[in-house]
C-alpha cells in the first residue's frame, strides 16, 4: 500500500522573511533613488495603519493561545477559525516583510539625502513609522502562527504516527 504523506503546513521560515527584507530593501532604496521628486511625500497613515494590524493580530494570538490551553473562563476554538488565523498569519508575515524591507530601503535612502533635499527631511518620520509597523506585524503574525500550533499531550509523545 503505497500511501502519500498528508500536506502540512509548515511554520514560517524567518530566514525566508529576512531575505524578503533585504530583496524589498533593495527595491525600495532604487525605487527612491530613481523615482524621488516624481513621487509625492511619504504618508504616515500606512505606517499607523501596520501597527493597528499588528495590534489586531497581537490581541487574537493571545486569545487563541489562551483558548487552544483551555485556560478558566475561555471558550474552546473552532479548528477551522485557527486554520483561518494560520493563512492570516503567514500572508501578514510575507507582507510584513515586504514592507519592512520597503520602508528600511527609503529610511536609508532619505537618511543619507535629508541634508541635500528638504523632501527627504519630511520623509524620515513616516519612513520610520512604517519600518516599526511592518517589524510589529512580522512579530505579530509570527506570534499568531505560533498561537495556533496544537500543544503536545504527554500520550502523544509516543506516538510515531503523529
Amino acid at each position: 500500500m503505497n500511501q502519500e504523506p498528508e500536506p502540512r503546513v509548515r511554520p514560517t521560515s524567518r530566514a525566508m522573511l529576512g531575505i524578503v527584507a533585504v530583496v524589498a530593501a533593495v527595491a525600495g532604496w532604487l525605487l527612491f533613488d530613481r523615482f524621488y521628486g516624481d513621487i509625492p511625500p511619504l504618508p504616515l497613515v500606512p505606517g499607523i495603519t501596520l501597527v493597528v494590524l499588528a495590534v489586531v493580530e497581537g490581541i487574537v494570538a493571545r486569545s487563541t493561545a489562551q483558548r487552544i490551553e483551555h485556560r478558566p473562563g475561555t471558550e474552546p476554538v473552532n479548528p477551522l477559525a485557527v486554520a483561518r488565523y494560520v493563512l492570516v498569519a503567514k500572508a501578514s508575515s510575507t507582507a510584513g516583510a515586504i514592507f519592512a524591507g520597503l520602508y528600511g530601503g527609503a529610511l536609508i535612502w532619505v537618511l543619507l539625502k535629508r541634508g541635500q533635499l528638504a523632501a527627504a527631511a519630511d520623509d524620515v518620520a513616516p519612513a520610520v513609522a512604517g519600518l516599526v509597523g511592518s517589524a510589529l506585524l512580522v512579530a505579530a503574525a509570527l506570534w499568531l502562527e505560533h498561537a495556533c500550533r496544537v500543544p503536545e499531550r504527554p500520550d502523544d509523545e509516543d506516538d510515531e504516527d503523529r
